[in-house]
């Protein structure tokens, strides 16, 4: 919106309005106005949540610490949401197909996530969305981007598997693309929700791996960076650099109240949609291995749990003393804080580790 008055005033009257050609100068603006919308509608947000007692409820089988959380006020994913879709219509550029489909699923899985978090909190249904509706409707979003994203594809380049430090391996999906595309977005948001257990501890993974992906973006989007990194080159896919600051943003502005101790929850409103956003990125510019290992906190929170079923029905007994894997350290006796922030360690490392990758080839 603003992008189009930006250009339209650079071409009649001011040529100050020309630095809005410039991605990097608008994926600052893209951070900076997330995060002052979500400083700014925070407070309110949490305070309407709190006055209509949409508060967590806490799993009585789980850690002592965590039952003075309940009431604390939920569904704060929404604030992230908001921010980050006025931030991006404000200045991306609205032509651009790989802006919309991201935002969309996005938005799409911060639905499914809301009426979860709906039916628990509000209407008191303690089992919320039934889990097979909820995969059902993540099938339907996720399937429908895949095939929307492989029917529009007009180069080789947005359908082909790249292998990380290998760059003569690029290999042609063809319709198989629809298929891995699908496993990623709705594998990342199912991962992403898993990970959503402590204070601050999904988020800022989220906004980690989500600046790198612009960063992959802005690289796949431009073709003398994609030839000298021997990454391929896709046009226009550089404008995700735009969405990625608005997530960015939005993030930092959301932990600055989910800090420990937080002040409000997430939600599956939050963690659902905001997975599937990393998904579709990572899908958009071809670094599905890359998310894996920059986001591999949500990958070991999802295996834990994983493994911790299987063991349980195969033998009886249990790896961990709690799943996901974070609740397993708490039981063991480190603190809160001492969990989230080594988690936030590890994915610092992680995703240097991918960012490597770019030049590692």
């Amino acid at each position: 919106m603003l992008l189009e008055l930006a250009l339209w005033l650079e071409k009649n009257y001011i040529d100050v309005f020309r630095v809005f050609h410039y991605l990097t100068f608008r994926a600052i603006l893209g951070v900076l106005t997330s995060l002052v919308i979500s400083l700014i509608v925070g407070p309110l947000m949490i305070r309407r949540l709190s006055r209509y007692k949409v508060g967590q409820s806490i799993r009585q089988d789980g850690p002592q610490s965590h039952f003075s959380k309940a009431g604390t006020p939920t569904m704060g994913g929404a604030l992230i949401l908001v921010s980050i879709a006025i931030s991006t219509l404000l200045w991306g550029d609205l032509s651009n197909r790989y802006v919309w489909v991201t935002l969309l699923v996005t938005l799409a899985f911060g639905v499914i996530g809301f009426i979860d978090d709906y039916k628990k909190l509000v209407l008191r249904n303690s089992k919320g969305l039934a889990a097979r509706y909820k995969y059902l409707w993540q099938s339907v979003f996720g399937f429908t981007a895949a095939l929307y994203l492989y029917h529009t594809a007009s180069l080789p380049a947005e359908t082909t598997f790249i292998v990380p430090f290998f760059k003569g391996i690029l290999l042609d999906l063809s319709w198989f693309y629809v298929v891995l595309s699908y496993f990623v977005i709705v594998g990342s948001s199912n991962a992403v929700n898993l990970t959503d257990g402590l204070d601050g501890l999904a988020i800022m993974p989220t906004v980690l791996v989500g600046g790198a992906l612009g960063i992959f973006a802005y690289a796949s989007g431009n073709i003398h960076f994609a030839e000298y990194l021997g990454i391929p080159f896709i046009p226009r896919a550089g404008e995700l650099v735009v969405f990625c600051g608005a997530l960015v943003g939005a993030g930092l502005g959301f932990l600055w109240f989910n800090a420990y101790p937080a002040q409000v929850f997430m939600g599956d409103v939050g963690a659902l949609a905001l997975g599937a956003g990393l998904g579709t990125l990572a899908v958009l510019v071809r670094q599905e291995i890359v998310l894996m290992i920059m986001g591999g906190v949500f990958v070991m929170e999802t295996l834990s749990v994983m493994l911790q079923v299987l063991s349980f029905k195969l033998t009886g007994k249990r790896i961990f003393r709690m799943a996901p894997i974070h609740h397993h350290f708490e039981l063991k006796g480190w603190p809160e804080p001492r969990v989230i922030v080594r988690f936030w360690i590890i994915t610092v490392i992680l995703v240097l580790s991918g960012l490597a990758t770019l030049k590692l080839r």
